[in-house]
């Protein structure tokens, strides 16, 4: 078993939903109904993160991957598509490069590709405040880079719902696998060239930690790839304006694993 908590729902051809840091397969609510009317869909906690295995220690990207592969041969899934969500990204493209056997088509969201010296070092920096006080020090920054002010003032209860699920993290393993965000998207550059699958790169206009030229660079480095930024949006994008994202992927996994017409 893989020690990993999972959901699986709708039918169809398979995709594979990975969340961010510090969040849970839950992050995707919002995503199912589109999703799960064409695909078979499995969302799953990150190792570290919700109901999945904890370990006190360093963690790396290795890991994760490895997690990713157990499940699938656990549910006897030999190919799939995979949607990555910022840290959930970054593993979908190291999946991708080390398992490409595996993987159809790639969706990568608000992930982080090949900072700037000055980038990395605001990470960096929240890293050192997680270590030190928690995910209680970074959360409510956290919020105000991830959601734009309009939707923080019309939709509280959402900030407070994702502001309860970040708070619930592991104090010690929250901040070890803030570094693996911090500092493994250096270790994705040179070999994102290898990605041969079909691949959709998306940003969000606002998202001062995962900026739109970074999805520009990242889809210049793909062979083949395609990048979208979608406009007045921040980090969770997906969860304040999920019908715009939605429709993206959707037409983005209908075009490329055939599941029906696109929408």
């Amino acid at each position: 078993m893989t020690n990993t908590a999972f959901s699986i729902d709708g039918a169809g051809p398979p995709v594979v939903l990975l969340h961010g840091l510090g969040l849970t397969r839950a992050v995707w609510d919002n995503q199912l109904p589109a999703l799960t009317s064409a695909f078979r869909v499995l969302r799953y906690d990150l190792l570290g993160h919700g109901e999945s295995i904890k370990h006190r220690g360093a963690y790396a990207m290795v890991q994760f991957v490895d997690q990713l592969d157990k499940l699938l041969d656990e549910l006897g899934l030999e190919q799939t598509s995979l949607v990555g969500f910022s840290l959930g990204g970054m593993i979908a493209r190291a999946y991708t490069i080390a398992h490409p056997t595996r993987v159809n088509a790639l969706v990568i969201l608000n992930s982080p590709h090949d900072r700037t010296d000055n980038e990395r070092a605001a990470v960096r920096a929240r890293v050192k405040q997680a270590e030190a006080g928690g995910p209680g020090a970074t959360v409510e920054a956290a919020l105000k880079r991830w959601f734009t002010s309009g939707f923080a003032v019309a939709k509280p209860e959402v900030l407070d719902q994702v502001r309860k699920v970040l708070l619930a993290n592991d104090t010690e393993v929250y901040p070890q696998i803030y570094r693996v965000l911090a500092e493994d998207d250096a270790l994705l550059v040179d070999s994102i060239t290898a990605i041969t699958c079909p691949t959709l790169v998306l940003a969000c206009e606002d998202d001062p930690g995962n900026s739109p030229e970074m999805a520009r660079q990242m889809a210049a480095r793909i062979p083949g790839a395609q990048v979208k930024i979608l406009p007045d949006l921040r980090h969770m994008g997906l969860v304040e304006n999920p019908d715009a994202i939605n429709a993206i992927i959707v037409k983005f996994l209908n075009k490329t694993v055939g599941a029906g017409p696109e929408s």
